[in-house]
């Protein structure tokens, strides 16, 4: 393995206008070119190498009389460099600009935006970097001059982000996470897996296949860290098209649902209606007559699931119960099956451990059209991190195990 040690460095930002010189000096081959094409003296372009790598603590290039050669931390690296800087290039072509965004190259600016767009409050921002309110106002107001628009009203409620800059922000959000990877794509290619992993958890995931992966993952990766989030579909659609989330794991949605969004089906699993034992219904020859008569508790209306539980419904003839209630909350379908006579339609694995304690039975009805494939839900193209990707490995062995143990059915 090649020597990866130059100077010590803390871990500070990238900084972009160097990321936009390696990447022009890995196209080129050779400084003296990157320089012509950027416009930039050769001792400029000679820094900004010299300066990420030091960053970096290793060396993207072997330097020959013929010219720059990538290291195998430079190719590592390139792809993800390349992203980034894409996401911010589709700025320009999202407002029609024909020049290159330099005044978007620089990663605090970008960051102290970001925060202006979540808090709408300047001095909040300022607190939060340790910055002075002028120095927060001059950010702002850079960019605004490089886009030629502002990017917030001014309100008595505070800075609100105009339409323009929600759209701007998914892009810039993207290339800072991008960003964020590349320390980690370092270590990797030096046998470390570190880093962070963001997962958003849907109910049909979260039971026991995410929670069995991520026993694995930090028994093999100690120094990972996993984060998971608990929202509909629609807001954790909303984070992974920014970065923010690495993928989802749950019941897939069609193309026309998430046209960007790819999904990776691992199994496919029919709904069961599920009772608290020695329920009523249980002891009755035809408790398919008494679904009628019911209560039940069902998803929230317009989601994936309760459409198909009311397709369900028409294909036997009945109409579609209103619910009682209405929740994706297994504690709250739990809590309710057990203590009450309401009836559930859920996953057959999101309550395994009571329905293999006995506190929940499954009724003998079939649940036909009910079928659901569950998998994983990432961005069309994207660049996974390091430890994302073995994540998701250890998400595949979980129901590859499972499977042969016959354990979904």
């Amino acid at each position: 393995m090649q020597k990866t040690q130059i100077l010590p460095e803390s871990k500070k930002h990238l900084n972009l206008m160097h990321i936009r010189a390696f990447i022009k000096v890995a196209e080129c081959e050779s400084i003296s070119k990157a320089a012509n094409t950027l416009y930039r003296s050769q001792p400029v372009i000679t820094r900004s190498i010299s300066d990420l790598e030091k960053r970096l603590s290793v060396l993207l290039f072997e330097r020959h009389i013929q010219g720059m050669r990538l290291s195998n931390y430079g190719k590592q690296i390139l792809p993800r460099a390349k992203q980034a800087i894409s996401e911010l290039l589709s700025i320009a072509d999202l407002i029609n600009q024909t020049h290159e965004p330099i005044y978007l190259y620089n990663t605090k600016r970008l960051e102290l935006f970001i925060k202006l767009s979540e808090t709408y409050h300047v001095q909040t921002v300022a607190n939060h970097f340790g910055l002075t309110q002028p120095a927060v106002s001059t950010a702002l107001k850079t960019l605004e001059q490089g886009f030629g628009f502002p990017l917030f009203e001014r309100t008595p409620k505070g800075l609100q982000p105009t339409k323009i800059s929600d759209e701007i922000s998914v892009f810039v959000r993207r290339a800072l996470n991008e960003l964020k990877h590349i320390d980690s794509d370092i270590a990797a290619l030096q046998g470390e897996i570190s880093g962070k992993v963001v997962v958003g958890a849907l109910p049909l995931g979260r039971t026991r296949i995410l929670p069995e992966a991520i026993v694995r993952m930090v028994s093999a990766y100690p120094k990972i860290q996993i984060v998971t989030i608990e929202s509909p579909f629609d807001l954790l659609a909303k984070d992974l098209r920014t970065g923010d989330i690495d993928f989802i794991l749950g019941a897939l949605r069609s193309t026309d649902y998430a046209s960007d969004l790819f999904g990776e089906k691992l199994l496919t699993e029919d709904l069961v209606i599920l009772v608290r034992k020695n329920h009523p219904l249980l002891s009755q020859e035809n408790a398919l007559d008494n679904l009628s008569l019911s209560k039940w508790i069902l998803p929230r209306a317009g989601s994936p699931s309760r459409e198909q539980i009311d397709h369900y419904f028409d294909t036997i003839g009945m109409n579609p119960p209103d619910p009682v209630v209405e929740t994706g909350d297994l504690a709250i379908i739990r809590g309710v099956l057990i203590r009450s006579d309401i009836l559930a339609i859920v996953s057959n694995h999101q309550l395994e451990y009571e329905i293999k304690s006995g506190d929940l039975v499954k009724l003998p009805i079939y649940t036909n059209h009910t079928k659901r494939d569950i998998g994983l839900i990432y961005r069309s193209k994207c660049l996974h991190s390091p430890a994302a990707n073995i994540l998701m490995e250890f998400i595949k062995s979980v129901v590859q195990d499972s499977k042969q143990h016959h354990e979904f059915i």
